[in-house]
């Protein structure tokens, strides 16, 4: 597919951690939590991920809907454990100047990501002033959900054939995608690939 401003509205989405974020040292409170809940007799079930990330729940509220009461002292440490998560929250070295670059082309820009709200939030401020967001907690929906990227659409006005996915995982950022009608690339950051390297012609 080649991006040309003469074709109209062109835009590039793009996934958050592992492809524009990365966290240093995560705790993963999530992860935690879950396998407390295991600990207490509630087996992990398969859409356990999928409740975490498509709704705006805290950590009691989750354990609530899961019918658990949370110890004060435990829910404490995730909080704790959350905060920390958050503060280790940092950008690739490459994504403001890549971003900058193509809303510098003519591009319009997006990210849409799976994950809770808390990183929703400190996200918002890190990459401010997108075209779009759709993320998973406000849409109800995760990757390779269909109505996630179709909010996508919906918010940046284009046709699924004016949409770039740049992401890190292949079933959510590039299957999904190009299941849905738009085109996808896979940028791998654990080997050293770089955005330049996945977008070099478009920038």
């Amino acid at each position: 597919m080649m991006f040309n401003e003469k074709n109209g509205c062109t835009a590039i989405a793009f996934d958050v951690f592992g492809t524009l974020v990365k966290i240093q040292e995560g705790r993963s409170p999530y992860r935690r939590l879950l396998k407390w809940l295991k600990s207490q007799g509630r087996n992990y079930k398969p859409d356990d991920s999928t409740i975490i990330m498509s709704y705006s729940f805290d950590f009691k509220e989750l354990t609530d809907f899961w019918g658990q009461q949370i110890p004060d002292h435990f829910l404490q440490e995730l909080n704790d454990d959350l905060f920390e998560d958050l503060e280790n929250l940092t950008l690739y070295e490459d994504t403001l100047l890549t971003l900058n670059r193509l809303r510098d082309s003519g591009f319009k820009l997006a990210l849409c990501s799976n994950l809770a709200l808390p990183y929703g939030e400190k996200i918002f401020s890190m990459i401010p002033n997108l075209d779009a967001y759709a993320l998973s907690y406000e849409i109800g929906a995760i990757k390779p959900d269909p109505r996630i990227y179709q909010s996508l659409l919906d918010q940046l006005n284009c046709r699924k054939d004016e949409v770039l996915f740049v992401g890190d995982t292949l079933l959510a950022d590039v299957i999904g995608p190009k299941s849905f009608g738009m085109s996808a690339r896979l940028i791998d950051r654990k080997n050293g690939q770089n955005l330049q390297d996945v977008l070099v012609d478009l920038l």
